[in-house]
């Protein structure tokens, strides 16, 4: 059987075996914002979200950033552009695919391992809405710039 050829969803029923017997080790399908995402076919930001700003001190805005089992709370942040940009994040559950933190825009692939504190720095050049995801890009939020 040619993989390529198949449709997603396909595939993702040819995968449901394994992913099932990775979620007995903590996998990514049983963590609730991924089973919300997936539901309704979605990589959005969870409309309960509300946009943080963060501390500024000498030009560097620093948001604290939490993985719950609801994704990355808040899932969206704000910011200026030219500032540097502090994102301190904590991964606080286990049972989560989002054992790391990627900004494609930027370069970011980090990893999150629990309750300890990571902190990404980036620079945002222009305004726009950049985001931020798992590896698998299933749990997400934004930085947004003005």
């Amino acid at each position: 059987m040619n993989l390529w050829k198949l449709a997603p969803a396909a595939l993702l029923a040819l995968a449901a075996p394994a992913l099932a017997s990775a979620g007995e080790e903590g996998g990514c399908e049983n963590c609730p914002a991924h089973k919300a995402h997936a539901e309704h076919g979605a990589k959005a930001v969870p409309a309960a979200a509300t946009a943080v700003a963060g501390a500024v001190k000498k030009g560097v805005r620093t948001i604290p950033v939490t993985v719950t089992s609801d994704g990355f709370t808040p899932a969206e942040v704000k910011a200026k552009t030219g500032e540097t940009v502090k994102l301190v994040v904590t991964r606080k559950v286990q049972r989560t695919c989002a054992t790391e933190i990627v900004m494609k825009d930027f370069g970011v692939n980090q990893p999150l391992p629990l309750d300890q504190a990571v902190t990404v720095t980036v620079k945002p050049k222009a305004p726009g809405t950049y985001r931020f995801a798992c590896g698998m890009d299933m749990i997400a939020g934004n930085l947004v710039v003005e």
